[in-house]
């Protein structure tokens, strides 16, 4: 038990990486820990996997999106899967993904970044791959590198609204015709100039990424200039309960026709930046029920914790009871929970099928938590508290209509 870890933040850097054969079941974390705090299992060969598998079968770079999980135990797996660009939003995520790996490659790709964080990405971690969706932030980037001649220049382009669960089209993203303006205006900056854009995260249609880069050949047609780079963002989906997403091979399909079709120069790249799709298997959280009533568990995590998804945008996640030492009915039956906040608004209807005579004491592991699920903890009314674990399980994901493991 001694990969236990407690947590306020990302847990500190760990140089020794454990035995997986050794590690500890999710199963007997609970049976001997007894968790009264929210507990984080991290399974790195699930993790490692994942990586391995998508970066073979994607036909260009991957970029690993470090917002989505930044937990060292995490990026160590991914590296290990091959993983060796990673797409750093902040100054902090370059530092921690530089510490780690000399030797990756890392691209600033916030559309809008501070000019110190500019400074010190070029200057200290050798960074020289930056996003941009406007003159003003062009002039930050040329201006802070100090018209260095060897930088990547990327500019995002903005989509129309999609069906993505998700929807990133509001916030960034240049308009055809400033994006036109921005290609030419970088291009004799660029020692690699590209085109960028997301289709919104957990995309379920993979058509998305063709009318997507059919936007994107026309832009690089009307502004005359050659690029080297196309960027298809993220937005790669994963299985939830009720949502069955295409296989990444419909995806995969759709961006190289539409790719070919563009029909660019010889040695024109494609990047992407999955983040969901590399981790969301790789973890998932145990919780305790603090309360039943009727059909409503008061569990110790939630939305200011690492359930947000399951709070404003609905997700459900594949959901399990743990009872050390007690059989668990095979009667489901469908719960919501409330979170530890005083918070009204700290409430995750689900449905999440559980055996029905769940109680106060029993454990509950949701699964699918690997993406953008401790990194969103907060510290609201002092619930900051969390243990992370590696374990060498494979997750049991219980579907709605059925179970797989």
């Amino acid at each position: 038990m001694s990969q236990l870890r407690h947590r306020n933040a990302v847990s500190p850097l760990r140089r020794d990486t454990p035995d997986r054969a050794a590690l500890p079941t999710v199963d007997d974390l609970v049976a001997v820990e007894r968790p009264d705090v929210p507990m984080h299992c991290l399974r790195p060969a699930v993790l490692a996997a994942t990586a391995r598998d998508f970066v073979t079968a994607f036909p260009g770079n991957v970029l690993y999106a470090v917002k989505c999980n930044p937990e060292p135990a995490v990026l160590r797996a991914l590296w290990e899967g091959g993983v060796r660009h990673f797409d750093c939003a902040s100054a902090n995520e370059i530092s921690l993904v530089r510490q780690m790996f000399p030797d990756a490659s890392i691209h600033f790709m916030h559309p809008v970044k501070s000019r110190r964080a500019i400074r010190e990405a070029y200057g200290r971690h050798e960074v020289r791959d930056f996003v941009l969706d406007g003159a003003d932030e062009l002039e930050k980037i040329l201006t802070e590198t100090g018209h260095a001649g060897d930088l990547g220049l990327f500019v995002r382009l903005a989509l129309p609204p999609g069906d993505a669960a998700i929807d990133l089209s509001g916030k960034f993203g240049a308009e055809a015709n400033d994006a036109v303006a921005l290609l030419r205006a970088a291009r004799p900056s660029a020692a690699r100039l590209g085109v960028s854009f997301h289709v919104g995260s957990q995309c379920l249609d993979p058509v998305a990424y063709r009318h997507a880069m059919e936007l994107a050949g026309r832009i690089i047609r009307a502004a005359g200039v050659e690029v080297e780079i196309i960027d298809v963002g993220g937005g790669f989906p994963v299985s939830y309960p009720d949502i069955e997403p295409p296989p990444l091979g419909a995806f995969l399909a759709e961006i190289e026709a539409a790719f070919d079709a563009l029909e660019l120069p010889a040695g024109v790249r494609l990047w992407c930046e999955p983040g969901r799709a590399l981790v969301a298997a790789g973890g998932s959280v145990v919780v305790q029920v603090q309360m039943r009533r009727g059909a409503m568990l008061y569990v110790n995590d939630g939305v200011y914790g690492s359930l947000s998804d399951a709070g404003a945008l609905g997700f459900r996640f594949p959901a399990r009871a743990i009872r050390p030492g007690v059989e668990t009915s095979q009667d489901l039956a469908p719960f919501s929970f409330y979170g530890p906040t005083c918070d009204s608004a700290d409430i995750m209807r689900g449905p999440f099928l559980l055996p029905a005579d769940i109680a106060e004491g029993d454990w509950i592991e949701l699964s699918q938590l690997g993406a953008y699920g401790a990194c969103l903890r907060t510290a609201f009314n002092g619930f900051d508290r969390a243990i992370i674990a590696e374990v060498r399980n494979h997750p049991v994901v219980r579907m709605a209509d059925r179970s797989a493991a």
